[in-house]
């Protein structure tokens, strides 16, 4: 695997890994006590995003995976060949 490779995989791992971890967390303005509700939000709207503790965590769960990833494909040397749940067909051979 080249570094670009590397790199282009550990983007989309990242990008799918803060999609999992933004709801954890959340509390809408409507869920809060008092006067959180800002003007002109939607009453599901976040009270507090925690963007960064987010961040941090997407960035540590990333890197397992790429790590696991890694492991799978440098290491184990497993690529789409291993793959045998789903039969290619003969003239693809």
């Amino acid at each position: 695997m080249t570094l670009a490779s590397g790199l282009a995989v550990y983007f989309i791992i990242w990008w799918i890994s803060l999609f999992l971890v933004l709801p954890f967390g959340v509390k809408t303005q409507a869920e809060t006590e008092g006067d959180d509700m800002r003007l002109g939000t939607a009453p599901s709207a976040p009270a507090k995003a925690m963007m960064l503790r987010k961040i941090l965590a997407t960035t540590v769960l990333a890197s397992l995976l790429f790590g696991a990833f890694y492991w799978a494909v440098e290491i184990m040397g497993l690529g789409l060949d291993d793959l045998t749940f789903m039969p290619m067909p003969d003239d693809l051979r």
